[in-house]
């Protein structure tokens, strides 16, 4: 969803919402800075929780394409920012996919489109992580999915712990990655430097 694409009604009755939201926190709304800050969030969260609205399945699905290719197929450094469900505070980093195909494979962009449909969501990581991997599962019927998310959660960086530098690194897999081999040599390739 495009900001120019949020829904008319939704976008009025947030409005309404971060505006009393303001004036709780003991702002005043009517001042020229504030003026039009309730309907820029409204149009902000519609962007950032698009993915609701999105079938990340129907996206891998668009690009399945019949190939007789049995090696590794690895989308790494995927940029996501996400909402963190609890306290609704930014959390980002990069997602790394790798995908073993059993006879089909996907365009390389949709792999991407899956990791933004499900980051544009409220979220945990661990999910997030899960979602991704079983909806390539699902879609492809691959010989194997593995996933690994690392993030920095704005939830521990400004309040809480307040702990700045710490990352959170997320995985899951199924099929051929149960295989210790296997995930070892994805991870050393995700950590390796680009060409």
């Amino acid at each position: 969803m495009k900001e120019t694409e949020c829904k008319e009604g939704v976008q009025q009755e947030l409005e309404a919402h971060y505006k009393a939201i303001l004036r709780l926190l003991g702002e005043d709304t009517d001042r020229e800075g504030l003026l039009k800050t309730p309907y820029r969030v409204a149009k902000a969260m519609q962007t950032l929780t698009r993915g609701y609205g999105e079938d990340p399945g129907e996206v891998l699905n668009s690009a399945k394409f019949k190939e007789d290719y049995r090696h590794m197929v690895i989308v790494k450094d995927i940029d996501f920012f996400s909402l963190c469900e609890h306290h609704m505070l930014p959390f980002y980093g990069k997602v790394h996919v790798a995908y073993i195909p059993n006879g089909y494979i996907t365009g390389l962009s949709k792999i991407a489109r899956v990791v933004d449909i499900f980051s544009h969501r409220l979220q945990v990581q661990e999910r997030m992580t899960l979602q991704i991997k079983e909806c390539i599962q699902q879609a492809l019927n691959p010989l194997g999915v593995m996933v690994v998310v690392e993030a920095r959660h704005m939830c521990m960086q400004m309040r809480g712990v307040e702990k700045q530098n710490s990352v959170t690194t997320t995985s899951d897999f199924t099929g051929a990655f149960n295989q210790a081999k296997t995930r070892e040599e994805f991870l050393d390739l995700i950590h390796r430097s680009a060409p």
